[in-house]
């Protein structure tokens, strides 16, 4: 499988949470994972930043955010160029998507967690 270097929006350290989750799944099947939350700490070897940091090559941005927390980082994932962005389910917005589709950047509503599991990511 090729690697796919992500960004996870709304990454966490609470093993309860899919954000958490999805970050120990990618790093298992070999993806690189950067990771953004609104606290600091580390997941499967992950940093989780607090704040936007500078990205490139990116393949995927999956959220992890309710739609009104995303609107503060639509300009910066459009200007990452990512070849798309996954919305999981709870983070569906079509306000987003169209802008997305504007910069010819796929919007994806699907469940990271099911799309590795069944190795469709």
């Amino acid at each position: 499988m090729k690697n796919k270097k992500t960004l996870v929006l709304g990454a966490t350290t609470k093993p309860d949470r899919y954000a958490f989750r999805a970050i120990n799944m990618l790093v298992e099947k070999g993806h690189t994972v950067l990771a953004i939350g609104q606290n600091t700490g580390e997941v499967a070897g992950v940093k989780i930043y607090t704040k936007a940091i500078p990205v490139k090559n990116i393949d995927t941005v999956t959220l992890y955010l309710n739609p009104t927390r995303q609107r503060d980082y639509y300009n910066y994932i459009i200007e990452a160029q990512p070849k798309r962005v996954v919305f999981n389910p709870g983070t569906e917005n079509p306000e987003f998507y169209q802008l997305l589709e504007l910069n010819n950047i796929k919007a994806e509503v699907a469940c990271t967690l099911v799309l590795l599991a069944t190795n469709q990511y």
